[in-house]
């Protein structure tokens, strides 16, 4: 028997390959690109293990080459989802029972497979499957899901170290015990990281998931699914089951063992989530936990003392990067009328320069939208944009003739509630307000209003007292502010990431704050000399 007590040292963030012309990283990055470019492949469901092939299926395509498929991949439906809680629910005592420096080792191992032999495969897929370029498959699928692994290891070490103090003859302790049931897990398309992470965070603290990846994801998800196989990660553990939202909510999330349910999507699924566990609250043994991070309107506002070219590079790269479908995309900006020609001048000379195409020439900034539903929406805000009295068009274009291209738009609004000032787009859409320099306050008071959205936001300003003011001001409309910084690229480790208001439950995925949630502690007092006596002290005669 094991009588060490076994420590992680704070992990280090996985480095950034820049994917240099004539570096090893990007041959062989490219080479992966054209072998995976060659497939078709076929993915199950995957439940205890154990491979279903339902005939149910739908197709993977590159976005930016929609004829092009990519996979095929086959639903999970009533019987496949009750399979797998079942598998989920069989699982769980040996999992939760497993030591914890062997459940560790599982996910610090996956970190490695996935900073080494698979960083290729899984960029390749998450480039070709969500149209992204080298670099953001690199910081996303690569990087920062290598940190979500190694860090939440970390991070749960830390939790379980916390102890409660004693006293004489009484010895207190904290179990940290997982959730008394499974964990239900829904992820977005547009970051694999965020995927891996929500069917695993809950896994490593004991918890057994189901984790429905997103339809237009499941490509980059299914070689992350075996990448964990490989690792270790024993059946039944995650179980992978793509399926319709509705089936995942009539028989999942209705389920009396649903013990949590982490969730990365719309402002609109997880409040009808919210109000479905509510419907159903007696019918649970316990509480679920809802954890969500949603929508955004995220915002840059610029002072008059800012730094015209820093402000334009936070414009075009925090709007326009994976084009415009990050949840802490730029997407609206708040310009003061005395810096405004200079920004505009500089902003649509950069956004000129910006190569839109197919993901595999390395050339390009931005890919295409992730699929036709995205780019009808996207298309639809700019055309009533186009209509409208109340702005212009100051650049973009769109075509869906061969992918799903949608150019870098900027659009000036003449009133600060204009619709795409107000409302999530999720495209390479930034919308611009311009605001008199005399009505700083009042424009403040805009910003934080307007929106129901609190996830990023960013100011630019050299003037110190400005900063002060501005950061005052701007105090709850984002999870994540930004100083002289684009409102994109959270660091796991650096910059914990979730919002309030309509964005989320700011649970802090990549924190010691989101795998609290998967945890449910038990309070145990050992007396080492318990009493013999009924009565007290106070009772004795007078």
């Amino acid at each position: 028997m094991n009588n060490a007590y076994y420590q992680v040292t704070m992990p280090q963030n996985e480095p950034v390959n820049a994917y240099a012309v004539g570096s090893t990283a990007r041959e062989s990055l490219k080479a992966e690109l054209a072998r995976q470019a060659q497939l078709q492949v076929e993915i199950p469901v995957i439940i205890g293990g154990k491979e279903y092939y339902t005939g149910n299926t739908k197709t993977v395509v590159m976005p930016h080459d929609h004829q092009h498929v990519l996979a095929t991949f086959h639903m999970a439906g009533e019987k496949e989802l009750k399979l797998a809680i079942q598998a989920a629910m069989d699982a769980k005592k040996a999992w939760e029972e497993l030591p914890w420096e062997h459940r560790a080792a599982i996910f610090l191992k996956a970190a490695d497979l996935l900073a080494g032999p698979w960083r290729d495969k899984i960029n390749a897929a998450t480039m070709l499957g969500q149209s992204k370029t080298a670099y953001q498959a690199e910081i996303d699928s690569a990087c920062e899901l290598a940190d979500f692994l190694r860090f939440n290891v970390y991070f749960a070490q830390e939790i379980y170290k916390q102890q409660p103090n004693n006293t004489p003859a009484v010895w207190n302790r904290t179990e940290y015990r997982p959730l008394d049931g499974f964990v239900a897990a829904i992820s977005p398309f547009n970051f694999t990281s965020i995927g891996g992470n929500l069917c695993t965070a809950p896994a490593l603290v004991g918890n057994t998931v189901l984790w429905k990846p997103a339809a237009t994801a499941v490509l980059s998800n299914y070689y992350f699914f075996k990448l964990m196989e490989e690792a270790g990660l024993p059946a039944g553990v995650i179980n992978f089951v793509p399926c319709a939202g509705s089936d995942m909510s009539q028989y999942v999330l209705t389920d009396e063992n649903l013990a949590g349910f982490h969730f990365t999507g719309s402002t609109a699924v997880f409040s009808g989530v919210w109000k479905l566990v509510g419907e159903n609250i007696a019918k649970y043994r316990s509480y679920p936990r809802l954890v969500g991070e949603t929508g955004g309107k995220d915002f840059i506002f610029a002072h008059p003392s800012a730094k015209v070219d820093e402000l334009v590079s936070a414009m075009a790269r925090g709007a326009f990067e994976f084009q415009g479908q990050k949840c802490s995309a730029a997407s609206r900006a708040f310009i003061p009328a005395s810096l405004w020609d200079e920004v505009k001048e500089k902003l649509l000379a950069k956004v000129a320069q910006l190569k839109v195409g197919d993901v595999q020439d390395f050339r390009s900034f931005m890919g295409a939208v992730i699929d036709e539903k995205s780019y009808n929406n996207i298309v639809n805000y700019i055309q009533y944009a186009e209509k409208s009295e109340d702005a212009e068009i100051l650049c973009g274009s769109y075509d869906n003739s061969k992918g799903w291209f949608v150019h870098p738009t900027v659009i000036q609004a003449k009133k600060p509630d204009f619709k795409t000032m107000v409302e999530e787009i999720f495209g390479p859409v930034l919308t611009v307000y311009v605001y008199e320099d005399s009505k700083l306050e009042e424009t403040l008071q805009i910003c934080d209003q307007a929106s129901p959205y609190a996830l990023t936001g960013a100011i630019f300003a050299q003037d110190r007292q400005a900063i002060v003011e501005l950061e005052r001001a701007l105090r709850n409309t984002a999870g994540n502010f930004y100083i002289n910084d684009k409102p994109t690229g959270a660091v796991i480790g650096q910059q914990p990431f979730g919002g309030g208001r309509a964005s989320g439950t700011n649970d802090k995925a990549g924190s010691m704050l989101n795998l609290y949630r998967w945890i449910s502690p038990r309070s145990v007092k050992e007396n080492f000399l318990p009493a013999k006596e009924i009565t007290y002290p106070f009772m004795d005669a007078e």
